[in-house]
Parts: structure tokens; C-alpha cells; sequence
């Protein structure tokens, strides 16, 4: 299935190319944007499996992210994709990252009022989950802000730099069908 890219008059959610992968590694690699995500590298070259990911979604059908860039420019600031679609149950996991500079500008509500869209109107996706570190409070705050419910928290459910975290669990639902 081919995804469509998306605009706003602020905002370009592109295709991830191998082209991206220099600017994944810069996110992926960012000590503020891992502090609180599932995946990191140390290299250009680790970043290879993280592409590798997003090929797979897209040829399994379980998914697709989006490089998101400011129209001015084409300044990369983040991404935002979705994963885990599971067809029968008409759900998927939604997930986000944004570099340090663009937080509190709004740019990921834009990217997701953008992209949700889609997800529930012509994919017809039933319920979007969302699992956030306990202590990741800024990402709490956009996932309410995007109307999500927090549903409950999964104790010790990771383990993390040797340590157990917890994660919260947060959804939304297509109220439309």
C-alpha cells in the first residue's frame, strides 16, 4: 500500500529515504530525544537498522512513519509514523519524536492532526495506542492535548539501563465509525 504525504502551510511529512538516514542517526542519537525513547545508536551506521524498520513496516503492512520538515527550508524536525497495525482489530501504535529545539512549537500536534486523519478515515483504524515512560511528562502532555486517554500503568514493565521503568498506556478512539 502506497501512504500519501502530507502538507500544511507550515509543515511537509515526507517519505523516509535512505537519504534521511544522516538526519534519523542526528534524532536517534540526540541524548534529549532517547532519554525517553525505545531506540538509540551510537552510529551512521547502526542508524541502518533503524531504515531497515521502516522499509519492513511498509512492505509487511504494518505500518508507516513520516520525516516531518518545516516548509521553509525543508528544516528536518522530527518524525511521526505508526506501527503494530493490526488489521483485524483495527488498532495500531502511534509514535513521535521531535528534536529539542521545536518542542512547545506545536510542531507534532500539526504533524498529528495531519496524519490521524488518514488513519482513521481511509484506513480505518479503530484505536491508536501510545506507551510512554512514567516519567516522560512532556509526551503526557501532547497525547492529551491530541485527546488521548491514559488507560492505566504497566509497573515495571521494561527494563531500561538496568532499571525497571514503568509505561503508561494511552489511547484514542475513532469516535466516527
Amino acid at each position: 500500500m502506497k501512504h500519501p504525504e502530507f502538507e500544511s502551510d507550515r509543515l511537509l511529512l515526507q517519505h523516509i529515504t535512505s537519504e534521511d538516514q544522516p538526519a534519523i542517526f542526528k534524532g536517534l542519537s540526540h541524548p534529549e530525544i532517547i532519554k525517553y525513547y525505545g531506540v538509540h545508536y551510537d552510529t551512521l551506521e547502526e542508524t541502518g537498522i533503524q531504515m531497515q524498520w521502516y522499509q519492513n513496516l511498509e512492505k509487511s503492512g504494518s505500518g508507516k512513519w513520516w520525516i516531518i520538515r518545516l516548509r521553509s527550508g525543508s528544516h528536518f524536525c522530527g518524525a511521526i509514523g505508526f506501527n503494530d497495525w493490526n488489521k483485524e482489530h483495527e488498532k495500531a501504535e502511534i509514535g513521535l519524536w521531535l528534536f529539542p529545539e521545536f518542542w512547545g512549537s506545536e510542531i507534532m500536534q500539526e504533524a498529528a492532526e495531519l496524519v490521524f486523519p488518514y488513519l482513521f478515515d481511509q484506513l480505518h483504524i479503530h484505536r491508536l495506542e501510545a506507551f510512554v515512560e512514567i516519567e516522560n511528562t512532556n509526551s503526557a502532555k501532547l497525547l492529551e492535548k491530541l485527546m488521548f486517554q491514559q488507560e492505566g500503568i504497566m509497573r515495571d514493565a521494561e527494563k531500561k539501563n538496568g532499571r525497571f521503568i514503568s509505561i503508561t498506556i494511552w489511547s484514542l478512539l475513532n469516535t466516527k465509525n
